[in-house]
């Protein structure tokens, strides 16, 4: 059995820098603690699971996607960006192993790491390590941060340049410093910005596993900031997940569609 000094919990996959009874981000009422209680692995255990192996394959053009077969914890995939500048990791997962840092290097390695929102900083410190990456959070989740480091760069303010074509804008749906971020005619969204079985609307809420609506107010803010961009793609969270054409005017419609229901008498 492993030590677990920097544990991992196995409902959201987030790595702490010590043992602890709990998991915050699970006892918060955005995710949650399973019925059969709160329970632990490591990285190396982790790495060492024999059911447990990477995948890793492309999800459009210029994004490799990197995720586990089975799914571990949530279950998102990160996003490999490739930019004539640099690589970006887009979310994180918990499972590192050699062959994704191979494939990693092989496209370049890692110009920076930035996350959407606390459910996916996993072991963000880890593959900031392995690839000499800083990561960028929002100033607003860094309450959410479990295993603290150098390499984690927090910004402020609603926009950030990471690289040429590479701007992440702060939204605060789900998570007060939630964020996605846009390159090119892509936006690249997480769970911010939910791409949902019904492709020709998005959704916006609190929490998902427990369906806690978003602040209307917050949804508005949201669509104003992402009125100005170009983009005609969205990539979600998970295997799959995008809307290939007309993203803008979906994200809009939603929006307007979502407060139209939760403002009304």
């Amino acid at each position: 059995m492993a030590s677990h000094t920097r544990p991992i919990c196995r409902t959201c996959g987030t790595q702490y820098a010590a043992p602890r009874p709990d998991c915050p981000i699970c006892t918060d009422e955005r995710q949650y603690v399973p019925a059969a209680g709160q329970q632990w692995t490591d990285f190396d255990e982790l790495r060492a699971d024999p059911d447990l192996s990477a995948r890793i394959e492309p999800e459009g053009p210029g994004l490799t996607g990197i995720g586990t077969n089975p799914r571990f914890a949530i279950g998102q995939r990160a996003l490999l960006v490739n930019t004539p500048n640099g690589n970006i990791l887009w979310d994180c997962t918990a499972y590192l192993t050699e062959d994704i840092i191979t494939e990693v290097n092989n496209q370049g390695g890692l110009h920076a790491i930035a996350i959407s929102h606390p459910h996916y900083y996993t072991t963000m410190v880890e593959w900031s390590h392995t690839f000499n990456a800083p990561i960028h959070l929002h100033e607003n989740d860094a309450q959410w941060i479990g295993r603290p480091d150098p390499d984690i760069q927090l910004w402020s303010g609603t926009h950030k340049t990471l690289l040429d074509e590479v701007t992440l804008i702060n939204l605060g749906v789900h998570f007060a410093g939630g964020t996605v971020l846009h390159w090119r005619h892509t936006l690249l969204t997480g769970d911010i910005v939910q791409v949902i079985p019904d492709r020709s609307h998005v959704a916006f809420m609190y929490s998902y596993p427990n369906l806690i609506p978003e602040r209307p107010a917050v949804v508005q803010r949201a669509a104003e900031l992402l009125k100005p961009l170009d983009f005609t793609t969205i990539y979600g969270a998970w295997w799959d997940s995008k809307i290939e054409t007309n993203a803008h005017e979906i994200v809009q419609r939603s929006a307007a569609r979502y407060l139209a229901y939760t403002r009304e008498n």
